[in-house]
């Protein structure tokens, strides 16, 4: 006897914030401060999108970090990183650099381009409080190397973290299990996503307009949908075709202090961190 798929709903859908960040890199905040607790551990996910050069080119110039990680993804464009340890890497087109800033960090991340368009997303992950001083540790995993599977149907599924079936993403994290997919649905076309029951999970249109669960609630480009808890994971659809990043992950369950570009688990450990900073003891 086969049990019928039980998708996840949509609880809330959210419209991203325009704002600016860094010198300047004008984008759009999809995950702010107010649903960390919600969606636990996930903390922020940014997307800028632009062909203007004066959006972008300002960049990210050297800034700190603690206690969390940062996963960067590129559609389109490049971005050069460099840090205090020396590291240095170009994010090209698909691309993905996961970087653990644990005990701390000071990088910065500039456009390898004057013009053209600039499209990716900044995703931030909270550390476990045993881990939040760990070393910094950087993964830069070229398109090539993340696997992506083509279904009959026209499905394109890009697994950067997690398993999507039988296909392992390239990042696993124990601590916080995180399931990270780009999915391009061809038009007419349908997925069901396992998620475990316990995870926090959302999904962020950035192109199209997909159908989630039955009934189906419509999202459109440039809409977050916060799912409801439990069930066997989330089942949508598009018409016209779309394309949807798909994340979950584990709760960790601690209490969140953030001020800027630290993350803790209290207010004391906040003020060491700035201290660390301004005594050029942070990383």
């Amino acid at each position: 006897m086969t049990t019928a798929f039980q998708s996840r709903q949509v609880e809330r859908l959210v419209v991203g914030i325009d704002t600016a960040d860094g010198a300047g890199v004008n984008l759009k905040r999809v995950l702010t401060q107010d649903l960390q607790r919600r969606l636990d551990p996930f903390l922020m996910l940014d997307e800028f999108r632009s062909d203007d050069p004066n959006d972008y080119i300002a960049g990210f110039p050297p800034h700190p970090h603690r206690g969390f990680e940062t996963v960067t993804y590129m559609l389109t464009g490049r971005m050069r990183h460099r840090d205090s340890g020396g590291n240095e890497g170009l994010l090209g087109p698909g691309g993905v650099q996961w970087m653990t800033a644990g005990r701390g960090v000071i990088h910065s991340e500039m456009p390898e381009q004057e013009e053209g368009l600039m499209h990716g997303f900044q995703l931030w992950i909270n550390l476990p409080a045993k881990r939040k001083m760990i070393p910094a540790a950087y993964q830069d995993i070229p398109s090539e190397q993340i696997p992506v599977l083509q279904l009959d149907d026209g499905t394109r599924v890009k697994v950067i973290a997690g398993h999507y079936g039988a296909t392992a993403g390239t990042i696993q994290q124990p601590d916080t299990e995180p399931l990270y997919l780009d999915v391009t649905l061809a038009a007419g076309q349908a997925q069901q996503i396992s998620i475990p029951a316990g995870h926090n999970a959302f999904l962020y249109v950035y192109q199209g307009q997909i159908g989630v669960g039955e009934p189906a609630r419509q999202v459109t480009e440039g809409r977050m949908a916060v799912l409801s808890a439990g069930g066997d994971g989330v089942s949508f659809s598009s018409e016209q075709g779309a394309s949807v990043l798909v994340l979950a992950g584990k709760p960790l369950g601690e209490p969140i202090a953030q001020y800027g570009p630290f993350v803790m688990n209290s207010r004391a450990e906040l003020e060491q961190a700035f201290a660390d900073y301004q005594a050029g003891t942070l990383a």
